[in-house]
């Protein structure tokens, strides 16, 4: 009879994947967004510090692209390791190039939390809500849901009819599956040239029905200036 996979409880740390690869394309300008200045430090390090000053987090993996000459090479912070890795084309890729890189000690069933880079506001209690609901089962994701009344459009763009937004909602990060489970869904999709754009719904594709964790809206997603002012001012008020 086989061991039980370890569990994650409210005491546990946690490695987490952070993919910072992407060119940007949305944002525009010649620096990668997760460069560009916020509060005085670079939007990734502000995510990165979001992160490694909370006590459940054991250390974090940056997945970065092949050309990135920005890094400044830190490999600790907050007292937490960091490692980095080389991504791919895709956000799976790259989030299977950092699975790659964890720890030996990391096994196939400890748990591992995969965050945007472009979200700087992040709340610890949102995070450890996380850890303790999602660690109980099979993983899960922090999300909000939706609020706005939702309208299907034409080719045109008017409106064709307005939709139920009842059981909708919207995917945030982190989201924390075990380590194994999610190599493994990730793996399967990219064989099966299926483009997942986020973690949950690899995990979906194999059977999986990660945990919906309500999470502040307020950790907002930077892909155009306007954000970027906005995750400024949210930071000055926390």
């Amino acid at each position: 009879m086989s061991a039980a996979p370890p569990t994650t409880t409210a005491n546990s740390a946690l490695w987490c994947i952070v993919p910072a690869a992407g060119r940007s394309a949305r944002f525009g300008g010649e620096i990668p967004k997760q460069y560009l200045s916020l509060a005085g430090e670079s939007l990734l390090l502000r995510t990165l510090e979001r992160l490694a000053t909370h006590a459940q987090i054991a250390g974090l993996v940056v997945v970065l692209a092949a050309d990135d000459r920005h890094w400044p090479g830190i490999n600790i912070l907050h007292g937490k390791p960091v490692l980095t890795a080389i991504g791919g084309g895709e956000r799976a890729d790259s989030v299977l190039a950092g699975l790659l890189v964890l720890p030996t000690d990391v096994t196939s069933g400890h748990f591992i939390l995969v965050h945007d880079a472009a979200r700087p506001c992040l709340r610890h209690d949102d995070l450890s809500r996380l850890i303790a609901q999602a660690g109980a089962g099979d993983g899960g994701l922090l999300a909000c849901p939706v609020r706005d009344t939702l309208k299907r459009a034409t080719p045109d763009q008017h409106v064709m009819q307005t939709e139920s937004r009842a059981a909708l909602w919207r995917a945030l990060t982190p989201q924390m599956f075990r380590r194994g489970a999610l190599s493994a869904a990730l793996q399967k999709a990219s064989t099966e040239h299926i483009a997942v754009t986020d973690e949950a719904m690899a995990m979906e594709l194999v059977g999986i029905r990660p945990l919906l964790v309500e999470g502040s809206e307020d950790n907002i997603k930077v892909t155009t200036p306007a954000d970027l002012r906005l995750a400024e001012f949210l930071l000055q008020r926390a």
